[in-house]
């Protein structure tokens, strides 16, 4: 990976490594992510090529799918610079809700050498209508179209992807997610905490970008936040010999004797791997950014303590990536739609628990995962009773299950109670409050610099909130964090095949991101 680049983007994510309990990171970054995505019924698809970017400097020849012409929306409504390119990595995200009749029209843009391509919506019954016979659906000859038309089933997440030489095509990328959201809300999902959560996000002025209330039908699938990462790798080679034989046989005429491709694909080294068409650091860049114009998706989520967060995830191309979730484990609800119920009792869900979401091709699934902080031993939110300032003694009154959620409204919602007010640092460098199990070494003096952050408090003001408004111990940073910006808890998450993390294999890169935690000031923007 290029120095430059590497530079760039460590400070612009500010990524910090703590040598504390639980091993956390704090990090201030300014893109965030969602689930965006086209809203249908009726789509209108190209495939065409374009070059895409990736960290060490490389533009890769790829075919996408993409836009023809403008979509009938966007989705999340709270995202409005949102765009649909006629190529891009991974295609579209189709938004469509259960029950409506969905018609994908594709036409075929590829290079007259790649010959015919399709789309194929594995678990709907599809009507594919014009085009011509190919092995598993109707296909698009070069330059013409074809009309796939199936109902919306049960709602969840799936994967689209070519039907045709797919060892060559969903390789060059080819593929997309479609979401089907549920035609009613369960009542759970509009009462109760996640009633709260909203609560508390119209308090801070924190929009909603949830594409819908619940995953499923079904009252446990009800959520507060959602993300969608599609995981596939990428073999330079096969794209370089593709565009290279492209280019010797410009302006043949497609199916004529000489103008197709004979791209071997094995043996198979893929040097590249993707979250949504992105390699780390470009994935924590925010969606839409004008750099990525064919990779508008970028995967850095971001969550507040409590929140039930949905994970809508995808493993395409040809290898299964075991990817890790660092600070919980996942709960996952249904696999391609279906719904994990218990064999006994239809009212409860019967999904994993998994410590690392392993992504077979072609599989997608849906969870939940959610970060309190309980078990820490400290208080993170920097609570002093000998404080003047109010927002330092704030009450922590537990639930039946131990969380601080009779207050939405306040900076500690959700603060599991038993940590209230216990200190962190035992000899602390500044005016923190002493006494805690752990002695930090001096910001200033660390081996990371002004990249450690100086505090392990959540928030904005966290270590000012602890020690009253004349604290002087740095609140979130030494240098590049001042104490009004974010300041929160950041766990790695990436591949656990330890080549996924690199780019040409140079570490830190591949299949990685960081999961930030914020207290509730801090209004995370996934608009950006």
């Amino acid at each position: 990976m290029r120095p430059t680049k590497m530079t760039k983007a460590i400070s612009k994510t500010q990524l910090l490594l703590v040598p504390m309990v639980a091993v956390i990171l704090l990090l201030a970054a300014t893109a965030h992510a969602a689930a965006p995505g086209i809203t249908g019924p009726t789509f209108n698809l190209t495939a065409q090529p374009a070059f895409i970017t990736q960290p060490d400097g490389q533009m890769i020849y790829s075919w996408g799918y993409g836009c023809n012409g403008a979509p009938s929306g966007y989705a999340p409504a709270a995202i409005t610079n949102g765009f649909c390119n006629t190529m891009q990595v991974p295609g579209p995200t189709l938004i469509v809700t259960e029950g409506q009749t969905v018609t994908v029209t594709l036409t075929n843009n590829l290079p007259s050498p790649a010959g015919n391509t399709s789309i194929l919506f594995p678990g709907f019954n599809v009507t594919a209508t014009g085009g011509v016979t190919g092995l598993l659906t109707k296909e698009a000859a070069h330059s013409g179209t074809v009309t796939y038309t199936f109902t919306a089933g049960a709602p969840g997440t799936r994967a689209y992807y070519s039907g045709t030489q797919g060892d060559l095509q969903v390789e060059m990328g080819l593929y997309g997610a479609i979401i089907v959201l549920p035609a009613s809300v369960p009542a759970a999902c509009t009462s109760g905490l996640h009633a709260s959560n909203l609560t508390a996000e119209a308090h801070w002025g924190e929009s909603d970008f949830r594409l819908a209330p619940a995953a499923y039908d079904h009252a446990k699938t009800c959520y507060d936040r959602e993300y969608l990462f599609q995981f596939s790798e990428m073999d330079p080679n096969i794209h370089s010999q593709a565009l290279a034989q492209v280019t010797a046989r410009i302006g043949c005429t497609a199916g004529a004797v000489g103008c197709s491709l004979e791209v071997p694909t094995e043996p198979y080294h893929p040097a590249y791997y993707l979250i949504n068409g992105r390699s780390m650091p470009d994935n924590m860049d925010p969606n839409y950014a004008p750099e990525y114009p064919h990779q508008p998706y970028n995967g850095n989520p971001h969550m507040h303590p409590g929140e039930l967060t949905l994970l809508r995830i995808i493993g395409t191309g040809r290898w299964q990536h075991p990817f890790h979730e660092h600070a919980n484990h996942v709960r996952i609800l249904g696999r391609d739609g279906n719904l994990i119920l218990s064999q006994t009792d239809s009212t409860e869900l019967a999904g994993p628990l998994l410590f690392t979401t392993t992504t077979t091709p072609g599989l997608a699934m849906d969870g939940i995962f959610y970060y309190t902080g309980k078990g820490l031993n400290w208080d993170m939110y920097g609570h002093n009773p000998g404080s003047g300032d109010p927002n330092a003694t704030l009450p922590c009154t537990p639930d039946a299950n131990g969380y601080n959620t009779g207050a939405p409204t306040a900076i500690n919602y959700y603060e599991w109670c038993q940590d209230h007010n216990k200190p962190m640092q035992a000899s602390p460098f500044g005016d923190v409050a002493g006494g805690g199990p752990v002695t930090l070494p001096d910001p200033n003096l660390f081996t990371n610099g002004p990249w450690y952050g100086g505090s392990p408090y959540l928030g904005p003001n966290a270590t000012v909130r602890a020690t009253g408004p004349t604290g002087t111990t740095p609140p979130s940073g030494t240098i590049a964090n001042s104490p009004s910006s974010e300041a929160g808890f950041a766990f790695m998450w990436h591949s656990h095949n330890e080549r996924e993390i690199t780019t040409n294999n140079v570490f830190p890169g591949g299949m990685l991101m960081m999961m930030l935690v914020d207290s509730r000031e801090f209004v995370i923007d996934e608009s950006n």
